[in-house]
């Protein structure tokens, strides 16, 4: 490789990071970036010259390091803690699916039993009492009976009769 095309790709890989850096979303401490600059170095000179496709193999064959173990993942009743990044979520189904992973895959991948949560307690305790309040899990009448009963019919009163002139 030239020194060109070196040059070339320590700048792209720079404002790549720059950008990713000025994002509002992003939350990245100081020790992540240069690590994320080096992998977009790497990126940006892997694209740049032509090499042969890794084999999946590898990919299939990887330990995965869980961020938390297993015991902190759900000490908070308000919150489970990502095996993946460490971080907190409610509820776990659409932070996997971001990943390419199902709740399976997940449990798999970390060796966790299966019936490992994959929401927050408290999330869940809130969505059970809302179910309960609006009826649902209740059949027929049982359920109408519980959302709304009917009020007694009111008590009508004999009509006098009309005096006749």
């Amino acid at each position: 490789m030239t020194d060109d095309t070196t040059l070339n790709a320590v700048e792209l890989a720079t404002e790549l990071t720059i950008a990713w850096l000025s994002n509002p979303n992003t939350r990245a401490n100081a020790d992540e970036v240069p690590a994320f600059l080096a992998k977009m170095h790497q990126a940006v000179n892997d694209l740049a010259s032509p090499a042969a496709p890794a084999p999946a193999a590898d990919e299939a064959t990887a330990e995965y390091t869980p961020a938390v173990t297993a015991r902190k993942s759900l000490a908070s009743k308000d919150h489970i803690i990502s095996m993946i990044d460490g971080k907190p979520y409610k509820t776990l189904k659409r932070h996997l699916s971001g990943h390419g992973l199902t709740p399976e895959q997940y449990r798999e991948r970390y060796n966790l039993k299966t019936d490992y949560p994959m929401v927050a307690e408290s999330y869940s305790e809130a969505r059970r009492a809302m179910a309960h309040k609006i009826g649902l899990g209740q059949k027929g009448r049982a359920a109408r009976a519980a959302v709304a009963p009917k009020p007694a019919a009111p008590t009508r009163k004999p009509r006098a009769a009309k005096a006749s002139a």
